[in-house]
């Protein structure tokens, strides 16, 4: 025990100075969806009692079991028993517990508590909210997480009995990987197995909660939660060294749930700084593309002064010229005077000359004004062609981003594109009857819609929020803005921009709508987004 608190001030748990001078990687978390589903089953109100059983998967074919699942008033009460379990930490190193899992119709999983073993059985009685799920058994590395692992030892198994009394759903669901907890650890690091089996099993997943937590970063980014996890284990350290089991299975138990939620909390602030710098390297290209664009019309606007120079100097050497001929011209006429007896004949041909020069000089000139047009010409064509470029760019640039967005959204919902821009429809039932409050289910897929929106400025986003015939126009009217401003507020929260837009709508041809304005003002590219409630 000592031995193992002076193994977690080695590795720095329990300085941050320390971790803060030496860095570590941490982990990249990824789910997986199950490829198989299991049997969801929707208990009646208040109906009674009913059996299911437990089969063991491929992992554990031998482990059987069963359940009484009572319907009560506000609630459902589980009666587990389980048989032929094996220690957790046969699958793995990180596994020392197993956790009873509900899996809703909807894919969410929801823990309802640890299988404790007593050899090699188990006995648990637990209570839950949901009406519909199914059962099944993983290994964890500790009571608390709030996902399952993919280590599925036993699934619920559907009775005859059941059959007939109970509503059969396929849920499929989403697993965390084997190996995903351990991604930044050296093996020795986690503990292999319980070694003594006097020693409390909330002892070693203490442990392991903490080692896993700082694995997920939160020494860095919860820290505060993180280090108040490592006091609460090292004070249930120094209970048992007391001998003191009350306090030190408490204390234990409270390490193993902040860890969890420093490991949450850090795995959220990594996500999000991991945006904030994809949305500033975004900001960089954006600037280093104007700072570019600059320089190229610099670099054009000197290149056209330079030909403009050398224009002149070439006019000027022309008229140089001609200047030096007409002075050429007075010295002969100079010297014809004062001998024109003798230089009529010459003069004559003296005069054809000039006429000559006067004609190629007209010529000269003539080409030079045509080469000036040709050159003009050719000036404008360029600056057109350059002009079709930047514009068949911009359209490509928007044809890809308006892809781009179509395929992210597709991962989460199903999206099409039409005239008003990208159509995110969410078919699922998002409120209560009658209510405009948005369900769980409902906020967590808003929650990866505004990560996309968030990741790409320039977007406006339309809120449109209905609700079906039942009811009266004044009473559905107010339901539908209050649904729509429900959905605003949220989207709100999770750090977009809002401006009310259309604050009148009615309840059923024409839905509330929410404007969401760019934060740099402008309204390049748009997007929709519609939900229907029914009521």
């Amino acid at each position: 025990m000592k031995a193992f608190i002076k193994s977690l001030s080695s590795l720095g748990i329990l300085s941050v100075t320390l971790l803060a001078q030496q860095p570590e990687p941490t982990p990249v978390f990824r789910t997986t969806v199950v490829a198989r589903t299991t049997k969801a089953v929707s208990y009646r109100h208040r109906s009674g009692s009913t059996k299911i059983d437990f089969a063991g998967t491929q992992l554990l074919p031998q482990s059987r079991g069963e359940a009484k699942v009572e319907s009560k008033q506000g609630r459902i009460a589980i009666d587990a028993d389980f048989r032929n379990l094996v220690p957790a930490h046969n699958f793995g190193p990180e596994y020392l517990t197993y956790v009873l899992w509900a899996i809703t119709p909807e894919g969410r999983a929801l823990n309802l508590g640890e299988v404790l073993l007593n050899g090699r059985n188990s006995k648990l009685s637990v209570t839950t909210e949901i009406q519909a799920f199914g059962l099944i058994v993983t290994a964890e590395p500790y009571y608390a997480v709030t996902q399952p692992s993919d280590i599925i030892v036993m699934e619920n198994e559907l009775r005859p009995d059941t059959l007939g009394k109970s509503e059969l759903i396929d849920a499929k669901y989403e697993l965390l990987k084997k190996g995903q907890y351990t991604v930044s650890l050296d093996p020795k690091d986690i503990t292999t197995r319980v070694v003594d089996p006097a020693f409390p099993l909330e002892m070693y997943e203490a442990r392991n909660a903490v080692l896993l937590a700082r694995a997920a970063g939160a020494d860095k980014y919860a820290a505060d939660t993180w280090q108040k996890a490592v006091r609460a284990l090292q004070q249930a350290e120094e209970y048992h060294a007391r001998k003191q089991k009350k306090p030190s299975q408490m204390l234990a138990r409270e390490a193993v749930q902040t860890s969890e939620d420093a490991r949450l909390l850090a795995l959220q602030r990594r996500e999000e700084e991991q945006l904030a710098n994809e949305r500033a390297a975004s900001a960089d290209r954006e600037a280093k593309a104007k700072a570019e664009a600059a320089a190229e019309n610099l670099r054009r606007a000197r290149a056209e002064m330079e030909r403009q120079k050398a224009e002149q100097q070439r006019a000027a050497a022309e008229q140089e010229s001609l200047a030096a001929q007409e002075r050429q011209r007075r010295a002969e006429l100079d010297r014809a005077a004062s001998d024109k007896a003798r230089m009529e004949a010459e003069l004559a041909t003296a005069k054809a000359g000039r006429e000559k020069a006067d004609a190629e000089a007209a010529r000269q000139a003539a080409l030079l004004q045509q080469q000036a047009a040709q050159a003009e010409t050719e000036k404008a064509r360029l600056a057109t062609d350059e002009a079709n470029r930047l514009r068949q760019r911009a359209e490509q640039d928007r044809a890809e981003l308006r892809m781009r967005l179509q395929q992210q959204l597709n991962m989460i919902l199903q999206t099409r594109d039409s005239a008003r821009g990208l159509i995110v429809n969410m078919s699922d039932v998002l409120f209560d009857t009658a209510k405009y409050t948005l369900r769980p289910l409902a906020r967590e897929k808003l929650a990866k819609i505004s990560g996309i929106v968030l990741a790409h400025p320039g977007l406006r986003l339309e809120v449109e929020g209905h609700t079906d015939s039942v009811g009266g126009e004044e009473y559905n009217q107010k339901l539908s803005e209050q649904r729509a401003a429900g959905v605003r507020d949220y989207l709100v929260s999770q750090a977009l921009q809002s401006t009310p837009s259309l604050p009148a709508a009615s309840a059923r041809r024409n839905p509330s709508r929410i404007t969401l304005p760019l934060p740099d003002g402008s309204r390049i590219a748009a997007w929709s987004w519609l939900y229907r409630a029914n009521r």
